[in-house]
């Protein structure tokens, strides 16, 4: 179910969604559903997800460094 309301927006950020608009839908009249589907990303923690797997790393492993913690913690869950 939709509702509807307004929202007061900052010139810059209303600018950005109508640019999100216009490459997701060809549209800028898709403000809504852009919006919508942000909040919706945010709200879930995806954009939290995504920052962390885009962010810098702040340790640097190998995979046989990665192979043994790998072993190390499934033979503590067996335990």
């Amino acid at each position: 179910m939709s509702r509807r309301t307004s929202v007061i927006l900052d010139d810059d950020i209303y600018e950005k969604l109508v640019e999100e608009s216009l490459r997701r839908y060809g549209t800028p009249r898709a403000i809504s559903r852009v919006l919508n589907e942000l909040l919706r990303e945010h709200l879930s923690g995806r954009a939290e997800l995504l920052r962390l797997i885009y962010s810098e790393k702040l340790a640097r492993t190998t995979a046989r460094e990665f192979q043994e913690f790998r072993r190390e913690l499934s033979e503590r869950v067996e335990r």
